[in-house]
């Protein structure tokens, strides 16, 4: 398992003031500045990653290390690949360290919205890392829990953390009873060379979700799951 803690990021002030409906010149946006530059100074997003390969491809899943993972959809994308990338990504701990939940809860919501920022540096810079040391070229991922319930169960997370080692000596992040990761802004899943791009809300029959990426593809949906609705 390989780190990667020293990651750069930038706040995008105006966007998440639009995001967040902070009027400007108000008193909310002097404390939304307070909480940017605490997060400027405090935040240490973080990533883990390991190169591996698939050892065998079952009907309904593959096993990496040693370790099965059980996903007719993970199955599917990874047909034509042998080499893949674990990974966790994190705002970092640092940033509960410095301003624990719960002690306002609109600061709480704006806090989770600068946490996300850094999650998505986190996430910025794997992808590069890994498309730049490895010569990838095009790559997509898939995570526990993506997509409608039984197309990768988000219990396979221990199985994920398994595979990388020791995740929270590592970056600080913990895997709860529940498979939730803390902290809560965190991402973790297997990328992977891909020809054609693939999102979990492809597979995913929730409509209205706020952090839908893709429109739902019905004709992925029955080349996976045949005759399911």
């Amino acid at each position: 398992m390989e780190i990667l803690d020293k990651i750069p990021f930038l706040i995008n002030k105006d966007a998440l003031m639009r995001q967040l409906m902070i009027e400007k010149d108000s008193e909310d946006e002097k404390e939304f500045d307070e909480l940017i530059q605490l997060a400027i100074q405090c935040g240490r997003p973080k990533a883990v990653f390991l190169q591996a390969f698939i050892d065998e491809k079952t009907n309904d899943g593959v096993v990496i290390n040693g370790i099965t993972f059980t996903s007719k959809t993970l199955r599917h994308n990874l047909s034509d690949v042998q080499r893949i990338f674990p990974f966790v990504i994190t705002c970092g701990t640092e940033m509960d360290d410095h301003f624990p939940p719960g002690s306002d809860i609109l600061k709480d919501f704006w806090w989770d919205a600068l946490k996300m920022q850094l999650l998505n540096a986190a996430r910025l810079t794997l992808r590069k890392h890994l498309s730049e040391r490895f010569r990838l070229g095009k790559t997509a991922s898939m995570s526990p829990g993506s997509g409608d319930v039984g197309i990768w169960h988000i219990e396979q997370q221990r199985q994920l953390f398994a595979l990388l080692g020791d995740v929270k000596n590592a970056i600080g992040v913990e895997l709860t009873d529940t498979c939730l990761m803390v902290p809560n802004k965190t991402g973790s899943g297997i990328l992977y060379p891909a020809q054609i791009d693939f999102q979990g809300c492809e597979v995913c029959h929730r409509e209205n979700c706020p952090s839908r990426r893709a429109a739902f593809n019905a004709s992925l949906w029955e080349e996976i799951q045949p005759g399911s609705r």
